[in-house]
């Protein structure tokens, strides 16, 4: 299975998306909407504090009896933010994101963010390599005839 600089390589031009902690919840949907992306990444310079989802966002803005005119991001973020390094197998990631039950990974290599891998991403990979390994056993099967 590929490794997720693979992965990384082949969304080539997908930008990193984030939000300021100190920004409304309104302006992070705002955000997530029109770039089409369930989460973003919640940055203060160049340092993530935390992410935000659309799971957080649901969940928790109503819990606590507010708007997300008036919550910061900051206020309902996930703060322990999982990471993963561009060496790993994207078997692992989907065990990660399985497992924790999430369903964006930031990319990390010595310090710096290389970019964020989704769930949706590694599952179109592991459905392409499956499609590969299918044509090849047909073509084996039907001893390279077709």
């Amino acid at each position: 299975m590929a490794i997720v600089r693979d992965l990384l390589k082949a969304k080539s031009g997908s930008d990193i998306f984030s939000v300021a902690p100190e920004a409304t919840v309104l302006e992070a949907l705002k955000v997530m909407a029109e770039r089409n992306v369930g989460a973003a990444l919640v940055m203060s310079e160049d340092q993530i504090e935390g992410i935000l989802s659309e799971r957080d966002i649901v969940r928790k803005v109503d819990l606590l009896g507010k708007t997300c005119a008036e919550t910061r991001v900051r206020e309902i973020m996930t703060e322990k933010v999982l990471y993963v390094a561009p060496n790993q197998p994207l078997e692992e990631c989907m065990a990660i994101m399985t497992e924790k039950r999430i369903r964006h990974l930031p990319v990390m290599e010595s310090g710096q963010l290389l970019g964020v891998i989704s769930i949706g991403d590694v599952l179109r990979d592991v459905i392409h390599e499956q499609k590969f390994l299918i044509s090849q056993l047909e073509h084996y099967i039907s001893g390279g005839t077709q």
